[in-house]
């Protein structure tokens, strides 16, 4: 199965918002759409999707982050892969892309979080080379 990766475009909207669902975050295509043009128009957000069998089967998006404690790193800000595709490569392709990405952003780190109920995406991101630092608590607001 030959697979390739290309930037994110809002004709992906209605694949990676049927993909976002995996992850447990609705949204609707419209939206989705607004999302993907937003990153699509910053240069410190990027996005790909990883293409099997001529549809979107992957994507990811990654963000350059400024924090006054420590250097710049680029965050993945959410992966997914369709079930169906896992353990092919894809999640960690896509993973490189946002790498190489980020290396031309000058940065020399990459972080990911991930829920802490989702065990078999902890135990992915340790066999590609991600070690756990610490263990977070994340609080939301309304405005």
């Amino acid at each position: 199965m030959a697979v390739t990766l290309r930037q994110i475009t809002e004709q992906d909207a209605v694949a990676v918002a049927g993909l976002s669902e995996l992850l447990g975050y609705s949204a609707s295509v419209a939206a989705m759409a607004q999302r993907i043009q937003a990153v699509a128009a910053s240069d410190d957000h990027c996005g790909y999707v990883a293409m099997a069998e001529e549809q979107v089967v992957g994507w990811i998006h990654g963000c350059y982050t400024l924090r006054l404690e420590s250097e710049a790193f680029v965050e993945i800000a959410g992966l997914v892969v369709d079930e169906h595709y896992r353990g092919k490569g894809m999640g960690a392709m896509l993973i490189d892309e946002v790498k190489q990405w980020a290396r031309g952003k000058g940065v020399g780190k990459i972080r990911v979080r991930c829920n802490t109920k989702r065990t078999d995406t902890h135990t992915f991101y340790r066999h590609i080379g991600f070690s756990e630092t610490k263990e977070q608590k994340v609080f939301d607001s309304s405005l």
